[in-house]
């Protein structure tokens, strides 16, 4: 039967074949007896042999081919953890970045800002996969709102008015409310340059008013109606 070459095999099968080297060694065979039966040359053997009087078992191990794990990147360790913690906790123009959000282009222009390493655009989002963060639409939130206010009321008030709903057998609802127009004009449409397309809208427009709530389990309420809001009309 021919014999594997050690060259060729995996980490998991070079492993059990130098345990075997070992195994015949103990049992008074030499080098040179033991190589063309585990497929290596007896030099090769006689340092699985050395390494094994050293270490123990422990040294037959063959450890993981190719380069280490990130030995290839030209950030290091400590670099990549400076910037995901900034571009988590700060906007690019609070970095006095031209850029309103992080995309590839601004977090390659902050690294060679911080760095001065040139990285290619894929190359930031290979590092940006890497580290977690994947490409959103932002979500719009107003200037004014204040996040320690928020997340008092969040903390304190709500808990008390989900406590009294539950009490009661009542449901939470969340409301808005907006107006519609009939001569509320919405979109673009193509048409020659200098000839504005024209919409026919009634003169008098039509006005009109909604209200509407949705609860936490996804059940919706609405009301259409002309009037001023106010408490009774809010009440029905």
């Amino acid at each position: 039967m021919k014999i594997i070459s050690a060259r060729n095999l995996g980490p998991s099968e070079l492993h059990e074949r130098r345990k075997q080297a070992i195994a015949m060694y103990q049992k008074g065979m030499t080098r040179t007896e033991i190589a063309p039966l585990v497929g290596a040359h007896r030099n090769t053997v006689g340092q699985w042999i050395s390494q094994w009087k050293q270490n123990g078992a422990k040294a037959l191990k063959p450890a993981c081919p190719g380069r280490p794990v990130g030995s290839g990147r030209r950030l290091t360790p400590k670099q990549e953890k400076a910037i995901q913690r900034s571009i988590t906790d700060r906007c690019p123009d609070q970095l006095k970045m031209p850029f309103a959000l992080w995309t590839r282009d601004a977090v390659r222009q902050f690294i060679l800002q911080e760095y001065h390493i040139n990285l290619p655009i894929r190359t930031v989002g290979w590092y940006l996969k890497r580290w977690g963060f994947t490409p959103q639409k932002p979500v719009r939130r107003a200037y004014e709102r204040s996040e320690p206010a928020v997340r008092k009321w969040l903390e304190e008030h709500y808990p008390v008015i989900k406590n009294k709903a539950h009490k009661h057998g009542a449901e939470i609802h969340w409301g808005d409310e907006t107006g519609l127009r009939s001569d509320d004009v919405n979109g673009r449409g193509y048409a020659p340059k200098g000839h504005t397309p024209v919409r026919r809208a009634k003169g008098t427009p039509e006005k009109i008013n909604m209200i509407s709530t949705i609860t936490n389990q996804g059940k919706v309420r609405f009301m259409f109606y002309r009037e001023r809001m106010n408490a009774s009309l809010l009440i029905r």
